[in-house]
């Protein structure tokens, strides 16, 4: 008589293929904080329902993961696996040099009773950062055709979320039970005083968009934008629930985002490089290299054509294949070779604007021709998003772009999640409400906590007009620059360089300011970036390294306060000197920036007043 020892994962194995799976499955997170515990069923509709924890607390009860799609209602058990991964990753940029890459995972394999020969599978990972999972369908032959996704993330009733409608528009606190319609990803999430989590969209390739539904009870349901399809297989987008103990952790944690994208595919990366653009208007020869002269002088890699260089963007039949001024924007003459070339003199880059209509219609020829001309990059403008077309042939054109080492901003509605990584010449995108609407610090403070969990946003920084009043102050767009990571940064967007000969005093024009300086030494990606404290609506304070400075940008839209910040984080074996730059009305210059410089070192602790709606920016250098 032999006798068979049964280990704990087979006695599990056992139990949940004679009990249709009933018995609770765990999974932990490599630190062990998260502990997920999964049901799984024989519904696809509610496939798996979860709870899941962290550090003893409870982040949802009863969510649950389900989908609707053709000629699958009823799924079997087959088995589960198991796997863990503990790396880390070298960025070819970004707010970190080495991203972390530690996960436990689990994948459940179920077969159609409808259709044996059908297939599905769902992995889930649990990381020290949050939980994430996606569902995958295959089957040897034939369109799968998902109609809905209905996976669910429940709340307590006293849980409260920030959200919007769309990747533009205003923020607004609500109770989960309140949410009634739609809303972008990432949803933050408010559990209590100590615990925040944001449930968003990662790996977003070959599929519709999806965003938040709320239903008018305490949970948030999946929403596809809609229907997908695929041949043989079909794999989801990944959908993440971060978890913090307070908004600026969640931010420390965005990297996750990254994580659930596959890793580079350029292989010579050599070309892809960040750096701060200024924005070209005058659409002439002669502004063009007054631009470029601009740019040269302040470190400023690129200059961008917008709108109207070949035509009227909104055209059907615009052709960007050539310089066709739109005449309701300039009169011209442009050179654009010619300008090309005093750039390349100069350093300085060009990246042509074009409207997605073009796009659509002719990227298949602009791209080696824009290659032949000595462009850099594209910002692609007004793009189709949501659907599986528009997501698909969006990603496809950033591969084609990457192709002809073409560098891409993305604008308008698309919201990034994490093709970056996948695709480095994807350097930014809008999908924010930047400095176009002219959101108030507050505001602002609240988009660094959601929007900018997603990633890089082009908030397309300005200066010199008169909006900056509105939305905070001088010194808070200098430290919106910073804390706003964007790879290509855009400045002064609504001002122009103007020779001092030509100079009228109107507004927009740029004028020589000592602060400049922080524009001038500014970096645009990162080795190391700390979030030293925030709240959703009141303070955000982050702080950058790159080489051997560091970087501190804070914004206040609460009530007058004071600052400390310790200076812990600098090498024990350095001293430096810090720049700093604060509002003072009493300053005799135009735009009321005082500068001040002192001495510091990791045992230094930063002390200064800012008032409501004002801001501080700190350049942190070895002596």
């Amino acid at each position: 008589m032999s006798i068979k020892i049964l280990t704990p994962l087979m006695i599990c194995l056992v139990l949940l293929a004679e009990q249709g799976i009933s018995q609770s499955v765990r999974l932990t997170s490599p630190d062990g904080k998260i502990t997920v515990a999964l049901n799984a069923g024989s519904d696809a509709k509610s496939l798996i329902t979860y709870n899941v924890f962290w550090s003893g607390e409870t982040i949802f009860r009863n969510a649950l993961i389900g989908f609707e799609v053709a000629n699958i209602t009823t799924c079997s058990f087959d088995k589960y696996e198991r796997k863990s991964i503990s790396t880390s990753w070298q960025t070819v940029y970004g707010e970190r040099k080495v991203i972390p890459e530690k996960y436990n995972e689990l994948t459940f394999h179920f077969k159609s009773v409808e259709d044996t020969s059908r297939q599905v599978l769902i992995t889930c990972r649990a990381y020290n950062e949050g939980f994430a999972f996606r569902y995958q369908v295959a089957e040897k032959s034939g369109t799968i055709t998902l109609s809905k996704e209905l996976s669910a993330f429940s709340f307590d009733e006293k849980a409260t979320a920030w959200v919007s409608a769309m990747a533009q528009s205003i923020i607004t606190e609500k109770k989960i039970s309140e949410i009634k319609s739609e809303v972008e990803r990432p949803v933050t999430v408010k559990l209590n005083n100590k615990l925040f989590v944001a449930l968003g969209e990662a790996g977003l390739v070959d599929f519709a968009r999806m965003k938040f539904l709320g239903n008018g009870s305490n949970s948030l349901v999946a929403r596809l934008h809609s229907t997908v399809t695929a041949e043989n297989v079909m794999i989801s987008p990944w959908r993440y629930v971060l978890i913090a103990k307070s908004p600026g952790n969640l931010l420390e944690k965005n990297y996750l985002v990254l994580n659930l994208n596959e890793p580079n595919k350029i292989k010579n990366t050599e070309w892809i490089k960040p750096g701060k653009v200024l924005r070209e208007v005058t659409l002439t020869t002669a502004g063009s290299f007054q631009t470029i002269d601009f740019a040269a002088n302040h470190n400023i890699k690129y200059i961008c054509f917008d709108a109207g260089w070949y035509g009227k963007e909104d055209s059907d039949t615009s052709d960007a294949t050539r310089v066709a001024l739109d005449p309701a924007r300039s009169k011209g003459p442009l050179d654009l070779k010619k300008v090309i070339e005093y750039g390349k003199q100069k350093n300085v880059g060009v990246i042509l604007y074009v409207n997605r209509r073009a796009l659509e219609r002719q990227i298949d020829t602009l791209l080696p021709l824009y290659q032949s001309w000595g462009i850099k990059g594209l910002k692609f403008g007004f793009v189709q998003v949501g659907s599986q077309q528009w997501t698909s042939w969006l990603h496809e054109a950033i591969r084609k772009a990457a192709k002809y080492k073409m560098l891409v901003d993305v604008h308008d509605e698309y919201r990034p999640t994490g093709y970056s990584r996948t695709y480095p010449n994807l350097l930014t995108q809008e999908g924010i409400r930047g400095d176009e609407e002219s959101p108030d610090i507050k505001h602002t403070i609240t988009t660094l906590f959601t929007r900018m969990i997603a990633g890089a946003a082009d908030n397309t920084n300005c200066y010199f007009t008169d909006r900056v009043d509105k939305m905070g102050s001088h010194v808070t767009q200098l430290a919106k620059a910073l804390c706003i990571y964007s790879p290509l940064q855009f400045l002064y967007w609504y001002d122009r360089p103007v020779p001092a000969s030509m100079k009228t005093g109107k507004e927009g024009e740029i004028i020589e300011v000592q602060e400049l300086d922080w524009y001038n030494a500014l970096p645009t990606t990162w080795d190391n970036t700390k979030v030293l404290e925030g709240n959703m609506q009141s303070y955000a304070t982050i702080a950058r390294k790159k080489n051997n400075s560091w970087y501190i940008g804070s914004l206040n839209g609460g009530a007058d306060r004071t600052v400390n910040w310790s200076c812990s984080f600098l090498d024990k074996n350095k001293k430096y000197k810090a720049t700093i730059y604060t509002d003072n009305a009493s300053i005799n210059t135009p735009t009321k920036v005082k500068i001040t410089t002192v001495n510091v070192d990791h045992r230094s602790v930063l002390k200064t007043q800012v008032a409501s709606g004002n801001s501080i920016a700190v350049h942190i250098f070895p002596k």
